[in-house]
Order: C-alpha cells, then structure tokens, then sequence
C-alpha cells in the first residue's frame, strides 16, 4: 500500500477498529468555546468541544464515539479527551474562577464511578476544584433509564461537580431530570435560539423556561446565539449566560480566549438603567446571611446554627462561591436532638455530605425586577428565600416580608411618577414602555407624541382653573378612545402627552387620532368666551413678551412608527425622530403626521401624512 493511501481518511478509518484511542491521540483536539454572563459580558466558563475527527474519516464527532462505542474504546476515548481538556483548561490565568464544562456521554455512566475516579485525580495534580468543572448530559439517550444513573449524580454531587442538561427541548427525558435530580444549568437548544427574536412561539417557550429554572434554583443557558437581536431577547427574557457564534466560535488555540466581551454590557444599557430602581430598593432589602460551602464539615454546620439560634437556614454554595440551595435547621433535628446523631452522620457506612442535605431554593440576578422575584417565591412552595447572584456568584437573599417592602416601595414610586391632574403614568413609565416594546417586533408600533398648539397664550388669559381643565378634558377623551390594555398612556407633563399603540393598522389609528383632534378642538373652545370664539382669536403675549394675536387652542399629534420586525433598544433615538414628526405636525394644517422609523417625514398635504 502506497504511502498517499494510507494518509486518505477512509483508510485510516478501516484499520481504526483495534487503534482508535491511538489514531485519536495523534489527530484530535479540544476546542474550548466561551460561554459568558449576559449582564456583564465576563466570561463564565468554557465548553470541550471534540474537533480534528475528520482526519480519522469521521464526519462528527458523534460518528466518532458511536465507533469507539461499538469497538470496547469509549471510556478510553472519553478519558483521554478530557484529560486533555482540563490540561488545557488548567493554563487559562483566570481557571480558579470560571467552569469547564465536559460532556458526558450516556454510555458511560455504567462505568461512571472508574471514570469519576480517574478525573478527580487529575483534578488534584491540576490543582483544579471540582466545583469548577460541569458535566452535561447529552440527550440523545435518555439518562434517567440506566440504573446507575442515579447512584452516579449523587457521587458527582457529593464530590463537588456541577450539573447540567444540554440541548434542553430537543432530547429525552429532560423534565425528568429537572423534577428528580439536581443540576445547576439547563442549556435551551439552540433550535429555541434561532430567530427568537422574529418567532413569538420560541420567546413564549424561552420565557416560561426561564421561569421554571429559576423557580428550581436553575440557572439557564441559551446555546446557539448568531445575532444581537437573540442576545437582546434572550437577555430581556431572564437568561442567565449565552454561547455561540455571536460571542465568539469554538478555537483550538488559548492565545484567542478572551477573558471578558465588555461590548455585550454595553448594548441596550438603557434598558438596565430603566431597571435601576428595582436593583436599588432589592439591595436595601438584601440580607448578606453567612454561607455554608458543601465542602465543609457538617460539623460547621451545627456550629452555625448554634451561633445564630434564630436563623432556620443557610445558603449552601459550592467552591466557586455559587449557591447550590439552602440547608434548613429542620433537615438535621433528627441528628441533633437523637443520641449519637452527630457520630451517626460521620459513620463510614451511613455518611452524609453536607450536599445530601441541600434543599432546592429560587434564584436570580440581583438586576432582576421585584415582580420576577415576587413570582419565583410564590411559584417555589415553602420556599424559605430566594437566593440573589451578582456575577453568578451569592451575593446575598430576600425573605417574603422583604419582597413585600420592595414591591410596596416600588408601587409608591410608581404613584409618584403619575401626574397628579390627568393620574397618568409620567416620563419613566412612558420609557419603559418605549423600551420594552422596542424590542417586540411581533407587529407594528406606533409612538404618538400629543402637544397643545397656543396653549401659553390661552392660560395666561383664562388663567391655570381653565388651563388644568383643557388637560383634563384632553386625558379623559384619550382614555376615552384607547381603553384596551394593549394601549398606554402617559403625560409627559404640561400640556403634552403620549400615546403608545401597538395592535392597530396605520389606517384605524389615524381614524381614531382623527376623532381624538376634532373632538378636542369641539370641547376645548366651549372654554373661550362668546367674543373670542366669534374672532376666531385671542390677544396675548409670547414667549419672548411680544403681545400679538394667537388662534384658538388646538393639539397636533406627531407619530412615529416602528415597523413589524424592527428590534429597537434605543429610546433616545426614538425620542429623536419623535421631536421632529412632533414639529413637523406643529406647522401641518390637519396637525397630524405619520413618519416611519428612519425615514425623513414628508407630510401628504391631505391629511399630514408622512410619505
């Protein structure tokens, strides 16, 4: 056989039954692909992805291990693989705090315990915590029916790994392993991922996914991320940390890992801004209780709680200074008031880590809103708190009683903001409004900016009791017409006002703003006098004190729209175009003009329309 012959991929795989493991050392190598904290852009860890298969003449890596499966070298295979990786992993700089994460095939767990065994001793000559490595399982073979499965997690557990579910959505037996065992993250595949950001069935489904991981004490990552409008989704809808194309590709070379992509923090910073309020009255509350790490002794334990004789529970977080749950004082009375309790739990036969008492509590970001927390203590039954992370890690928890201050501080905050004459929401509910449905692009969105023209001269000549009645009659005749929840209203302050709409077509907005404007003109000079109704005027002074003649009040409407499939995160921008539509309707003659987002209003002579 010529030597060109046997370099071909085909043939190598031909004689590749005996000498798999050894073809493999020679040509394969571990790629490592961030994996980054949505609200800092730091790097939280790094996934071990299989690459150079092809030179062996298999198409994926898949392909490969069902060979080395079928031939007797699998857990060969597997344990070369990753002992390469945390070789790799073990010369980042910044290693000690940030996670590796291995997958673990299915077809191991029989021999999981040789396999445990084997890792954790290079764990120590790496000088590695196993807190910093997660294992995921694949679901292509549902895990929970391979009777060591169960006996493997609670090794893993006791050793301090961590757990995760990949490819959630898509695989087997997946609420199976949220409801009876505990992992720590749960990876949407990314079939969820792909255009999230134009599917509302995919944000519906991510969404409550989310929210049941976060009920679980489950962090959640989104797998597959390509584009900026799936990271703001995905970031809008509570994910945790986020991998893919977008951040960076998977690279066999350490020298282009970065330790952190600060440009993710700063895209869309206003919408955390707008959440300011919420962080601030959350850490007022926050109660920094003393942790428990699950490698300690359980004799720490019981000296914590005989120090703090009125604390019920713990946090328990792991090496990394992450929460695994909470110990509750109630788990170990048996132990405490029963004789010999404490010899019981150290006897080699009947063991218990601190991990077997670990009890499954909520948890969240600090920047997360009062009402997710709310509804993630409410949906977790007898949850004794939520435990709160600031860059993954504790930072601290909130009882009930506290949420129910933040929530009724907010809600006061919220009243404060409100116009006292119209009760209408002002310029932070208006933004936030602006901000969220900036991002929704499941349908048209319609910005309309509301300003009485002449309103001056009529308030210094009948005085503010009939200025603060034309506001009124115009908050009541908008209320009047835009009463589905899906419309929001708000006074800017003054004699202008917003109007946000975002289930009409162009055409029966225009219809209903139409009547809003004739009836407001029809009411509004009821107020004049006989005299200046008849003259049409009124005599008064402007701005700069020059006194001349004013007409009658009126209001024009200035609308900006923001088309189906637009994602926009920048209210100051639409606040740009909405003060030039705004001056365009000031000098139209019907005081209403239409402008699409972007493009340069030219109004239609008809009727103000913006062409």
């Amino acid at each position: 056989m010529s030597s060109a012959a046997i370099l071909e991929p085909g043939v190598f795989r031909r004689y590749a039954n005996d000498q798999l493991v050894t073809l493999a050392k020679l040509v394969l190598e571990n790629a490592l692909q961030p994996i980054v904290e949505v609200g800092t852009g730091s790097v939280f860890g790094y996934e071990s992805l299989m690459r150079g298969q092809e030179r062996i003449g298999f198409s994926s890596p898949v392909e490969l291990l069902d060979q080395a499966y079928e031939t007797g070298q699998l857990l060969a295979l597997e344990q070369m693989m990753a002992a390469r990786a945390l070789a790799k992993f073990a010369t980042l700089p910044a290693f000690s705090s940030t996670t590796l994460f291995l997958n673990l095939d299915v077809r191991l767990i029989p021999h999981g315990e040789y396999f445990l065994e084997k890792l954790v001793q290079h764990l120590r000559k790496a000088n590695i915590a196993p807190s910093s490595v997660c294992f995921e399982f694949s679901e292509r073979f549902d895990n929970t029916t391979v009777p060591e499965f169960a006996d493997l997690v609670v090794e893993m557990r006791k050793a301090g790994f961590k757990l995760a579910i990949d490819d959630f959505g898509v695989g087997h037996g997946e609420m199976k392993l949220l409801c009876d065992y505990p992992v720590d993250y749960l990876k949407i595949d990314r079939h969820f991922v792909t255009g999230i950001d134009k599917n509302p069935r995919k944000r519906h489904l991510v969404k409550n996914i989310v929210n049941i991981a976060h009920v679980l004490g489950i962090r959640v990552i989104a797998e597959g991320l390509e584009t900026e409008a799936e990271f703001l989704v995905c970031r809008e809808y509570g994910v945790d940390l986020v991998q893919g194309w977008f951040i960076a590709r998977p690279t066999t070379f350490l020298a282009e890992l970065q330790p952190s992509f600060p440009y993710l923090a700063d895209i869309g910073r206003s919408r955390r801004s707008s959440q300011s309020l919420d962080e601030i009255l959350i850490r007022k509350q926050i109660e920094h209780l003393p942790a428990v790490y699950e490698n300690e002794s359980i004799d720490n334990v019981f000296d914590l709680f005989r120090r703090n004789p009125r604390q019920a529970f713990f946090p328990v977080l792991n090496a990394n200074g992450e929460p695994r749950g909470v110990i509750n004082e109630y788990h170990l009375k048996e132990y405490i008031y029963q004789p010999f309790g404490r010899d019981l739990l150290k006897n080699k036969e009947y063991e218990r880590s601190i991990s077997h008492f670990v009890e499954r509590a909520p948890i969240v970001g600090l920047d997360a809103e009062a009402e997710e927390l709310m509804s993630l203590f409410a949906n977790m039954e007898n949850s004794a708190c939520v435990i709160l992370t600031e860059n993954m890690r504790y930072a601290g928890v909130v009882s009930a009683a506290s949420l129910i201050k933040v929530v009724n501080e907010k809600q006061l905050k919220i009243a404060q903001d409100q116009n006292p004459l119209t009760s209408l929401p002002g310029n932070r509910a208006i933004r936030d409004f602006m901000q969220e449905t900036g991002r929704d692009d499941d349908q048209s969105r319609y910005y309309c900016y509301c300003d009485f023209d002449n309103f001056k001269p009529f308030n210094d000549h009948y005085g503010f009791h009939l200025g603060d009645h034309a506001i009124s009659l115009f908050a009541a005749l908008m209320k009047r017409y835009f009463f589905s929840e899906e419309h929001f209203l708000g006074h800017v302050g003054g004699d202008d006002f917003f109007i946000g709409v975002r289930d009409w077509t162009r055409d029966e907005l225009t219809e209903i703003l139409g009547r809003l404007l004739s009836d407001f003109h029809d009411d509004v000079i009821e107020l004049y006098s006989e005299e200046d109704r008849a003259a049409g005027k009124i005599r008064g002074h402007d701005r700069s004190g020059i006194e001349r003649d004013f007409p009658l009040l009126r209001c024009s409407i200035g609308v900006v729209e923001l088309p189906q499939g637009l994602v926009l995160d920048d209210v100051g921008r639409i606040g740009t175009e909405i003060a030039a539509v705004k001056a365009e309707a000031k000098d139209s003659e019907a005081g209403l003009v239409f402008a699409t987002f972007g493009e340069a209003a030219a109004h239609d002579p008809a009727f103000g329309e913006a062409k």
